[in-house]
């Protein structure tokens, strides 16, 4: 979602470098507009003082002119500062007065819109997401966990919390009739068990999943990561939304099918369903599903 950002900076003449966590790295590798990933060793939650002063000290010996900060947290802005750059920008999120010196009011725009002002060229049209991956990269892959064309990758999890999930992926799954390729972190065994299907949750990197996905016929997700980077890698998609909403972290993508039953409690953001009935994800049937997938070829 922060890919449109980043292609106008670049067409604006700058160079831009990405600090993140090692994590999400193969991803931002893949994007043109990225000259640099640099590795943070930050984690969820934890000030890491002695951390942040050692990139700080790295990023000051760089000599950059701007940085830009994506997330809300006070943490995260720290970084730039600590290592005298002189442009920090960013949303006001924790109240970030004098960490950041060019400030912004949260928008209630999509996501990528969001991400996308903070580069202040008066936007225009955005670039849609595009990640690159060659042919010979998804066949060795493919070659490696032993699976043939053509197949469907399904990703049942999402890390947000279980209002996002959708429960029918094992139903789903049962009637595709083709290779079933199952997709996700570690942490999305739980919502990946029992699905008929080659079982690859856990088992691969995040750049061997990406590899997978360009070579899909069709990718089944809910709103997650992996949603995502299928729409910039342009396959043809269906995007299940309950308890989130399109309107704020859309596929960016015109392969993409978006199913949301808009009830009149959704969305709501919540981890769990505050409501406890779920409906706005166990009533959008297996068959609503299995049609989007089949209107895609």
């Amino acid at each position: 979602m922060a890919q449109p950002l980043f292609a106008s900076l670049k067409r604006s003449g700058a160079r831009v470098d990405v600090l993140a966590p090692e994590w999400v790295a193969a991803v931002l590798r893949r994007m043109p507009e990225v000259s640099e990933v640099i590795p943070g060793a930050f984690r969820h939650g934890a000030l890491q003082l002695a951390e942040r002063w050692r990139v700080a000290r790295e990023l000051k010996k760089r000599g950059y002119d701007s940085a830009i900060v994506l997330p809300n947290s006070w943490k995260s802005a720290l970084v730039p500062f600590l290592a005298g750059i002189p442009r920090r920008a960013g949303y006001i999120g924790e109240l970030r007065y004098g960490l950041l010196n060019a400030l912004y009011r949260s928008s209630k725009a999509p996501m990528p819109q969001h991400y996308a002002r903070l580069a202040d060229d008066g936007l225009g049209e955005l670039e849609r997401p595009h990640l690159e991956v060659t042919p010979l990269e998804t066949e060795e892959t493919m070659q490696r966990f032993g699976i043939s064309s053509p197949y469907f990758v399904l990703c049942p999890g999402a890390e947000y919390g279980p209002a996002k999930r959708w429960p029918y992926f094992r139903d789903l799954a049962a009637r595709l009739g083709a290779t079933v390729v199952i997709l996700g972190s570690a942490k999305d065994a739980p919502a990946a068990s029992g699905v008929p299907g080659l079982n690859l949750v856990g088992k691969t990197s995040l750049d061997e999943a990406v590899r997978l996905i360009a070579g899909a016929s069709a990718v089944v997700s809910n709103d997650s990561g992996l949603m995502h980077i299928a729409a910039a890698l342009g396959r043809p998609q269906v995007a299940l939304f309950g308890s989130s909403s399109p309107e704020h972290t859309p596929p960016a993508s015109p392969a993409a099918r978006v199913l949301w039953l808009r009830l009149e409690c959704s969305p709501c953001f919540e981890r769990e369903c505050p409501l406890g009935h779920f409906r706005c994800m166990k009533e959008l049937s297996v068959d609503t599903v299995l049609g989007a997938v089949r209107s895609l070829s």
